[in-house]
């Protein structure tokens, strides 16, 4: 799955994270691993530009969404059998998105990452314009995004593992891998050999 992001925001975040929600979140609907996406994050005149332009509405806004033309509009790209496309792109505004986070009480990262599953589930498809399509829309995202955090502190407890027992290792003299280029290290390979 090829994912592009530019970051033309003057905002600076944490873009590798906004790639991997995004993956996350594909993988998670099952579309192929062919599709290809593109993430930008703009500034607010930018973004309040692109609003007016597409949606007809003033002012800046938090997320846009892109859809390329050649997906048959009359299937739903997470369906079975889709083929490979290009999805299409992902606008984010991190200076809109930054006062939503202040409110909803967690970071920018969060709240970028929410958007980008937003985002992505608009590429695919889905819509929040009538409640049964909200309440779909909305439980989707939010049941990737849980599991996109589930995920995310696995592997940083993997990580604190890893270093923990590494840092251990090297207390007990064992993180060295042995170079037979080095006499030393051939004569505690062979205790035969003197040393």
């Amino acid at each position: 799955m090829s994912i592009e992001i530019a970051n033309e925001s003057g905002v600076g975040v944490d873009e590798a994270s906004i790639v991997s929600a995004a993956r996350f979140a594909l993988d998670k609907m099952e579309v192929s691993p062919l599709a290809e996406l593109s993430v930008l994050l703009v500034t607010l005149d930018v973004m309040e530009d692109l609003h007016e332009r597409w949606m007809d509405l003033p002012g800046p806004t938090d997320v846009m969404a892109f859809p390329m033309d050649e997906l048959d509009s009359t299937r739903r790209p997470d369906a079975a059998d889709a083929s490979p496309a290009l999805l299409g792109d992902i606008v984010l505004c991190p200076a809109f998105a930054k006062d939503q986070a202040h409110t909803a009480g967690h970071s920018l990262t969060e709240e970028l990452h929410l958007l980008t599953v937003h985002g992505v589930l608009h590429l695919l498809g889905y819509d929040h314009a009538e409640p049964a399509e909200e309440k779909e829309m909305f439980g989707l995202q939010k049941r990737i995004l849980n599991e996109f955090r589930a995920a995310t502190a696995a592997v940083r407890r993997q990580d604190a593992q890893r270093s923990a027992d590494d840092r251990l290792l090297g207390t007990a003299g064992l993180d060295r891998v042995p170079d037979a280029a080095d006499p030393a290290d051939a004569a505690d390979a062979d205790p035969g050999q003197p040393g």
